[in-house]
């Protein structure tokens, strides 16, 4: 297919193929022991194949749609040899992406119109929430953009701290208060300051508890009404940050949240040290929520925008 034929950022398509080969070696494996002996694409392999995909976490529901797909090119083709399923599969998963993921992003923009441009972060403790607000701010300085932080994850100190190095090794300032105050009232003073001092970009930490889906979705509906006073079409992006290693949690994450807030775009992080990558395909077409970006490395460098063909190209590239 000439989509995969791209010319991509050496150094990042490196970065990219390093931090998916733990997903790409597991997934390949068990392919090759699915179709091991066979010639033929029949029921056999499609249920093998359905095994295989389900185990890389791509999640049944999407992996019943890939079957599915493959089964209509089977009847269609009458005979199709199993040399070619890696290429068919390929194909397919990137046609699963492509209704999810209109254009293709290669680079860390803001939309015209909106300045400053608010991105409230949303996500469970511990999955990277404040490391990939770091790295965006990173990327957004990177471009002359003036960022500011809101640290509104008050709940816990370590969280304050934590967004302050960021702040300090990016060189942008940060709008807090003390561990307790109200996650509102941060936001307020961050888009207020952000204004005055004619920012680019605004980036809200936010606490990441599931305790109580109630109280999370009161909390953030509070945090979005009080910017609006402010800004009133803010925010412009809610970002879910998911952890990948987690797998199939990663997905119990995206449903709880989905349903407390509106989420507009999705960070997956940690995929370099995990075989679980295939998640991304999962979550990307369960939700119909496009995944803006991808962590493949622990650089500042390694949060990367989720480009679909290269992720296609980089998951089904085996080096032969």
């Amino acid at each position: 297919m000439s989509l995969f034929k791209k010319i991509f950022s050496s150094q990042k398509k490196e970065t990219l193929d390093k931090g998916l080969e733990k997903s790409k070696t597991s997934f390949f494996s068990k392919l090759s022991k699915a179709v091991a002996g066979k010639s033929k694409v029949d029921d056999e392999v499609l249920d093998d194949l359905e095994e295989v995909l389900v185990t890389s976490d791509v999640g049944v529901d999407t992996t019943l749609k890939i079957i599915e797909r493959i089964e209509e090119r089977v009847a269609r083709d009458k005979y199709m040899g199993t040399e070619e399923l890696h290429g068919i599969l390929r194909e397919e998963i990137a046609g699963l992406l492509s209704e999810t993921h209109q254009g293709e992003a290669t680079d860390f923009v803001i939309p015209e119109g909106a300045k400053p441009f608010v991105v409230m972060v949303v996500g469970v403790n511990g999955v990277g929430k404040t490391t990939t607000i770091g790295k965006l701010a990173h990327q957004f300085r990177q471009q002359g953009l003036k960022v500011i932080l809101g640290a509104g994850d008050t709940f816990r100190a370590a969280a304050i701290d934590q967004l302050q190095v960021w702040a300090d090794r990016v060189d942008v300032p940060i709008i807090k208060q003390k561990m307790g105050s109200d996650p509102a009232s941060v936001a307020f003073d961050t888009l207020s300051s952000a204004v005055n001092q004619d920012a680019d970009v605004v980036l809200i930490d936010t606490a990441g508890r599931l305790h109580n889906k109630v109280n999370l979705m009161n909390e953030l509906g509070k945090v979005k009404r009080v910017m609006q006073k402010v800004i009133p079409d803010a925010p412009h992006d809610v970002l879910l940050v998911l952890d990948g290693s987690t797998g199939q949690n990663a997905f119990e994450q995206a449903k709880q949240f989905t349903k407390a807030t509106e989420v507009t775009s999705l960070a997956v992080t940690k995929l370099d040290g995990t075989a679980k990558g295939g998640v991304v395909i999962g979550i990307s077409d369960q939700f119909q929520i496009p995944v803006k970006y991808i962590g493949v490395g622990e650089g500042i460098d390694d949060l990367q925008v989720f480009n679909k063909y290269e992720f296609v190209d980089s998951f089904f590239n085996t080096g032969t």
